[in-house]
C-alpha cells in the first residue's frame, strides 16, 4: 500500500498525536512516522500526552496542528468519545485524521483507522487461554486488567475480544463489565502500565486468590501482575495472556511470564499513515478501509511458545524477529 511520491511532499505539514511518549508502543510509532517523512520530504511535528489518559494535552496538540496549516493528523485518542468535537474542528479546516491503533467512537469520527483488528487480538489469547486450559477452562477464575475508566474503543474490542474467543458472552459487546459469567472474578483498571497492573492484580486477588487466568490490555500491565503474584507465591498458578508485541513482551512470553500475547505493527500504522497525508495533500486523495472492515488492518499474530490446538500462531523467535521497542 503506497500513496505518494516523495516529490509531491515536500512543504507537507503533519502531525502525530501519541497518548505518551514513552510507552515502547509509541516509541516505535514515532519512528516509524518519522522515518517515513524524511524519506518523503513532510514536515513532522509529534505531541504527546503526559500520561496515558491525558486528553486535554491532546485536544491542545489538535488545536496547534489547525494553528499551523498541517494537511494531516494522525492520533492515537486517549480519550475515543471525548476528543471527537476537536476532530470534527480540524476535518472542517481542511486537515485529514487518521486515527492509529486507537479507533475512535464513532469510528467515522476520523478519515480512516490504521490499526491492528484488536478484536481478532482479543479472540486469539481468549482462544489460546481456553484451548490451552482445556476441560479445566470450564471452572476457571479470570480476571481482567484493562486500561481506563473511560473505556476507549481499543480496550473494549480486547477485552471483549478475549471473551468471545474464550467462549465468555460478553452480553453488550460495546461495554466492559455487563457480563455475568460466574467464572468471572472482576475488573480492574491498569493505566497501561507496570505498576497499574501490579495495584489491579492486587485488588484483584482480594477478591478471589484462586484466580487462574488473566487478560492484560498490555505487556506492561502484565508484568505488573506477575510482579504482584510473585511476591504472594501464586505465579505458577495463573496463565497470563496480552496484546502489544513488544521486544520485551515477547521475552516475557519466551521467560514464561507472559503465556501468550497478540503483536501488532505500530511501526507500519504510522509510515502508512504518513504516506496517507502526502497522498491527500497531492490530490485529496483519502485512504480506504480493508476489504469487508471499517479500518485499514494492518495485521496481528499471536505469540506463543506452547501452541494450542485449532489456534493459529508463531513462536518467540519469529516473533522477536518482528517485534518492535
Amino acid at each position: 500500500m503506497a500513496f505518494a511520491s516523495s516529490a509531491s511532499a515536500a512543504g507537507v505539514g503533519a502531525c502525530l498525536i501519541t497518548k505518551t511518549d514513552t510507552n515502547p508502543f509509541f516509541v516505535k510509532m514515532k519512528e516509524g512516522a518519522t522515518a517515513k517523512a524524511k524519506e518523503l520530504g513532510v514536515d513532522l511535528k509529534t505531541y504527546a500526552g503526559k500520561i496515558d489518559g491525558d486528553s486535554e494535552s491532546q485536544v491542545a496538540a489538535i488545536e496547534s496542528c489547525i494553528a499551523d496549516g498541517a494537511k494531516g493528523i494522525l492520533i492515537t485518542a486517549s480519550d475515543t468519545k471525548g476528543i471527537v468535537p476537536t476532530v470534527k474542528k480540524a476535518r472542517d479546516a481542511g486537515l485529514l485524521v487518521i486515527a492509529l491503533d486507537t479507533p475512535l467512537d464513532p469510528i467515522d469520527a476520523a478519515d480512516a483507522t490504521f490499526a491492528t483488528d484488536n478484536l481478532e487480538a482479543g479472540k486469539l489469547i481468549g482462544a489460546w487461554a481456553a484451548a490451552t486450559l482445556g476441560d479445566k477452562a470450564k471452572d476457571a477464575k479470570i480476571g481482567f486488567l484493562d486500561l481506563t475508566p473511560s473505556q476507549p474503543t481499543v480496550d473494549v474490542l480486547r477485552d471483549q475480544g478475549f471473551m468471545i474467543g474464550y467462549g465468555i458472552d460478553p452480553k453488550d459487546p460495546n461495554k466492559i463489565g455487563d457480563e455475568d459469567d460466574p467464572r468471572i472474578v472482576g475488573h480492574d483498571v491498569t493505566n497501561g502500565n507496570e505498576e497499574g497492573g501490579r495495584k489491579a492484580m492486587e485488588n484483584l486477588l482480594q477478591k478471589d486468590n484462586t484466580i487462574n487466568v488473566i487478560h492484560t490490555i498490555n505487556e506492561p500491565a502484565a508484568v505488573g501482575a506477575y510482579q504482584a503474584l510473585k511476591a504472594v507465591g501464586l505465579e505458577k498458578q495463573v496463565l497470563i495472556v496480552s496484546v502489544d508485541g513488544g521486544c520485551p513482551g515477547v521475552k516475557s512470553v519466551a521467560e514464561g511470564v507472559i503465556g501468550a500475547t497478540s503483536q501488532q505493527y505500530p511501526l507500519q500504522m504510522a509510515a502508512l499513515g504518513i504516506e496517507a497525508i502526502a497522498a491527500y495533500a497531492k490530490d485529496g486523495t483519502k485512504p480506504k478501509p480493508t476489504e469487508g472492515k471499517n479500518f485499514f488492518d494492518t495485521g496481528v499474530n499471536l505469540v506463543t511458545d506452547k501452541p494450542a490446538n485449532g489456534v493459529k500462531s508463531i513462536d518467540t523467535k519469529e516473533g522477536l524477529a518482528k517485534c518492535w521497542g
